[in-house]
């Protein structure tokens, strides 16, 4: 610091990447340190349950989740709660203030092809925006699995972890422990929520309108292709009989099929049991779903929309070499090199 005292510079994009590379490669390392000292874990597992929380992954070394001690499961779900919206995001806001600028961090961090716009005239205001909305949404969260009958320090580990779309729980039973409809639907509505775009809840907020939900181009994709995979793997199981009613099949078949298609990963049933193809299609919907901007993993809609949109053109061209076939998304033309990128 002696040394670069008088040394100033704006961040540049190969700074940004940098940055983000080196951000969530080296804070697991401190966030496996409360694993390490308080369950005796190996470097090893408590990097890999550390690196599995801030990734939102939810994948997990650890069994007796029941008896683990509460600042235990507080921190693992804590983990995926801020590795949810991203901790480069918050940074984002912070540095402005050391006089070191963030955008470039911000487009080297965004997911999905539309990172350049902007939803304020300033990033640190964008940033502090999206958090103010993810911390609004997860006390709401919180709130209703409270009344759904989870105790509040349930309902906080399960909030955290549900807008972070982790899938960390408490039990090792994950929501097969609590058994409850009522529960099971508070999940189902705000994974659906973290599934979708926080810039466009942080739109719908700040204009007291659902409109952006209706010029987004995502949503109603997420949406439709969830609600008939449910419909699908419901008849399916249904059919199959592995559940007496129909009733029973779509319960299970909402909660199971939402929670794998956002990329969280609780379970209320053991679904390995049911048909292959179930399980299957449930993976499948995993890989692209999300939308881009949200919690959840894959590699969003925004480009499976694209890609599906890129190879319907190619099929129009080939029967129709001199047509002009521009590929918009929410009535833009999509640049050349956004689909060179997304392939």
């Amino acid at each position: 610091a002696i040394v670069t005292r008088k040394s100033k510079r704006d961040l540049r994009i190969r700074d940004g990447f940098l940055m983000v590379a080196l951000v969530w490669t080296v804070l697991p390392i401190f966030a496996a340190l409360p694993l390490m000292i308080g369950l005796h874990l190996s470097f090893t597992d408590a990097y890999f349950e550390a690196v599995s929380g801030l990734t939102t992954t939810g994948a997990t070394i650890l069994t007796g989740l029941d008896d683990l001690p509460a600042s235990i499961n507080f921190w693992r779900t804590q983990l995926v709660w801020l590795g949810g919206m991203g901790l480069i995001v918050l940074a984002v806001a912070v540095l402005p203030l050391l006089g070191i600028g963030g955008r470039q961090m911000f487009k080297a961090e965004t997911p999905g092809p539309m990172k350049d716009s902007k939803m304020t005239p300033r990033i640190a205001e964008t940033a502090k925006g999206l958090w103010l909305v993810y911390l609004g949404v997860s006390i709401a969260c919180i709130v209703g699995y409270r009344w759904a009958g989870m105790t509040w320090f349930d309902a906080v580990c399960h909030g955290f972890s549900t807008m972070g779309l982790g899938g960390f729980s408490t039990h090792d039973a994950s929501f097969g422990f609590f058994n409850s409809p009522a529960i099971e639907l508070v999940a189902i509505v705000f994974m659906l929520i973290a599934g979708m775009n926080f810039g466009t809840l942080f739109l719908a907020v700040s204009g007291r309108s659902i409109r952006p939900y209706f010029h987004d181009p995502e949503a109603g994709w997420f949406i439709g292709i969830t609600m008939l995979s449910i419909f699908i793997v419901a008849v399916y199981i249904w059919k199959d009989g592995i559940y007496p009613d129909l009733d029973t099949a779509v319960r299970h078949s909402a909660f199971n099929v939402i929670s794998i298609a956002t990329t969280t990963g609780y379970a209320s049933v053991d679904y390995a049991l049911w048909p292959m193809f179930a399980s299957l299609w449930m993976l499948f919907l995993s890989s692209f779903v999300t939308s881009a901007g949200s919690t959840g993993g894959g590699i969003k809609m925004m480009r499976a929309l694209l890609l599906y949109k890129q190879v319907y053109r190619e099929l129009l061209r080939a029967m129709h070499p001199n047509a002009v076939y521009n590929i918009r998304i929410g009535g833009q033309v999509a640049p050349q090199p956004i689909l060179f990128a997304v392939l």
